[in-house]
């Protein structure tokens, strides 16, 4: 009798609660209440946070390893398009069907305010190796620096799967706060006179435009950095699609079933890695304050590249496009646009602010693979 009550006690979970686990789960309902109550990134954060939650109850093995003629876990087959490189590609295919990079074709200089706002990621990088992390560690946390949640999950994978969980709640949780840290750096790097400046109209650009963009940007950039193929050949291949015209089902369905589907396998698999022997550790630590550091350097090395584009375009530039330059699609422009019309009411600088934020798309997948390159 004794032997079976001791047997059944032993298969309740809440009898096998560890204190890491017990503070995984308050981790993820704290999470969970930011992104259902206060709304930072819900499409994400609610998938990440359950499966955090899941992960984190004992006794449910769902990212159990199969052993012999033994079954794994639920999770732990889901999770493989995560390590395996899988979703996040999917991710940057849905992304250029619902992205026009019009803004961009109609002022080609604002690339160099996308290509400046990834420099906080190398400094990042270089950050994390002064604090005795391994090069591929330092370079999984730099990449946050680009404010681009797939991207970060996508090299974390292949040069540090151990931080993928920190790494991956650090990018989105910067990404959801952007309303927050770019308008003081915005207004702490440019003047009322900066701030007030009007852009002219873009032009329009054609359709024969949109549809050679993305296949000579695919032959160019993948030539040049070759280990960007899977994030720059999918984003590409999703915004020929939406370009082309010709296949609108196919259009309508990665922007929206398609994307939904792939963004709640992500999310609760990057959840799922979040055993509380991983994160609750002084590396996750280290990993948040290098992620604020590289998201603050990028916003700051974008609007100064803006402050000298205006100079030298003798103030027909608003230099505080720059901050836009993170891959934060369409967050940062929003910040811009807002900020913008904060200064001068009749300014209108969404479309003006989109060319760097598509940039810092392209920038950010072209940043991972440099370091793919080099670190894998």
């Amino acid at each position: 009798m004794i032997e079976a009550f001791s047997e059944f006690v032993s298969t309740i979970g809440l009898f096998s609660f560890t204190f890491k686990q017990f503070i995984m789960v308050i981790v993820s309902l704290v999470f969970l209440y930011l992104s259902i109550r206060k709304g930072y990134e819900p499409y994400l954060l609610i998938p990440i946070s359950f499966g955090m939650l899941l992960v984190n109850l004992p006794l449910t093995d769902l990212m159990s390893i199969p052993v012999d003629q033994s079954n794994g876990g639920l999770l732990y087959y889901l999770y493989q398009g995560t390590s395996l490189g899988i979703y996040p590609p999917l991710i940057f295919l849905c992304l250029g069907a619902a992205t026009d990079f019009g803004p961009l074709i109609a002022n080609p200089k604002t690339i160099l305010l996308g290509g400046a706002a990834q420099i906080g990621i190398f400094l990042a990088f270089f950050g994390a190796l002064a604090l005795n992390m391994t090069p591929q560690e330092a370079g999984a946390i730099g990449i946050i620096g680009g404010a681009d949640g797939p991207t970060a999950i996508f090299l974390s994978t292949q040069l540090a799967p151990h931080l993928l969980s920190a790494i991956a709640l650090a990018a989105y949780s910067y990404m959801a706060l952007v309303p927050i840290i770019q308008p003081p750096i915005i207004r702490l790097l440019t003047t009322e006179a900066e701030r007030k400046i009007e852009m002219v109209q873009l032009r329009d650009v054609s359709k024969t435009e949109k549809i050679v963009f993305p296949i000579m940007t695919t032959i160019f950039v993948v030539l040049l950095v070759p280990s960007s193929a899977p994030l720059i050949g999918m984003l590409m291949l999703g915004n020929l699609i939406k370009e082309s015209g010709r296949v609108p089902q196919l259009t309508d369905t990665l922007q929206h079933s398609f994307m939904y589907i792939i963004t709640i396998l992500l999310g609760i698999t990057v959840g799922a890695k979040a055993d509380g022997n991983l994160l609750l550790t002084a590396d996750t630590l280290i990993i948040f304050a290098m992620g604020v550091f590289a998201f603050a350097m990028g916003t700051a090395s974008g609007v100064l590249m803006g402050k000298l584009m205006s100079k030298l375009s003798h103030g027909k530039i608003n230099p505080m496009i720059g901050a836009a330059g993170v891959s934060a699609v369409p967050m940062a422009a929003r910040v811009v646009q807002k900020e913008g019309q904060k200064a001068n009411p009749s300014n209108y600088l969404l479309m003006h602010a989109m060319g760097p934020n598509v940039a810092g798309v392209i920038g950010s997948a072209v940043c991972a693979g440099i370091l793919l390159s080099y670190l894998s």
